[in-house]
């Protein structure tokens, strides 16, 4: 990994010539991104943002902290007491820098720290599961990291509107997949990192993932096509 991304958060704080990310997807046209979205504070935030950091409580895992947004304002705001993770060396670094006082550099399967009250995994949280094969897998230890009466808070976007038509209406998407899945591709001051698997859920496949791992779920709040849910434990 080259870590574009956590170098284009590193220049952009320390004003290192920092320049827009640029994303793109396997059904979607190279965009910009600018760097300084992923440093918005809690006005410019979208409302299942939120809607997340209003619900959270005691204490918190930030998953795919980033630039450390979301752990700041909980930490600083709310007072409670937030690890922020991501598996950028430079995001972590530069989350340090703002002043979280626990941010760790580490995969969200190694993670070892336990019990959490509220785990957050947003700006298309279901996108660290890569592929419907492995939801299991990452349900299943996100289970193993929150506490008894713990909740995962997490978004996504029902991407289906992306997809062509036809005559009858019905939408064309690939056959030999879950139109979810995403071939996810960043590139930063003219380099290119080796693209990811990403994926987008719509709520009723989450539902049915959640519910066979032992979760209980409910939908939180619907903007447009995305929107935020709350498993808990049976």
């Amino acid at each position: 990994m080259k870590d574009l991304m956590g170098r284009a958060i590193w220049d952009y704080y320390y004003q290192e010539n920092p320049e827009d990310l640029q994303t793109e997807t396997s059904i979607s046209e190279l965009d910009d991104l600018p760097v300084s979205y992923l440093f918005r504070n809690y006005k410019e935030m979208n409302a299942l943002e939120k809607k997340a950091l209003e619900l959270a409580s005691g204490k918190v895992l930030d998953v795919g902290a980033g630039a450390g947004s979301h752990s700041l304002y909980l930490q600083n705001e709310k007072k409670l007491e937030v690890i922020a993770l991501d598996i950028s060396p430079k995001s972590i670094e530069i989350c340090k820098s703002r002043g979280i006082k626990n941010a760790i550099c580490e995969d969200l399967l190694q993670c070892s720290e336990k019990y959490f009250d509220t785990i957050l995994l947003l700006m298309n949280g279901t996108g660290i599961f890569q592929s419907l094969e492995q939801i299991d897998e990452y349900l299943q230890k996100l289970k193993s990291l929150i506490s008894e009466n713990g909740q995962i808070l997490i978004d996504s976007t029902d991407i289906l509107y992306m997809y062509d038509q036809d005559e009858d209406g019905g939408v064309l998407v690939p056959a030999d997949g879950y139109y979810g899945e995403l071939d996810y591709y960043v590139h930063y001051k003219g380099e290119s990192e080796k693209p990811m698997k990403w994926l987008y859920l719509d709520f009723d496949t989450l539902e049915n993932a959640a519910v066979a791992n032992g979760f209980k779920i409910q939908k939180i709040k619907q903007l447009e096509d995305s929107y935020l849910a709350q498993l808990t434990l049976k």
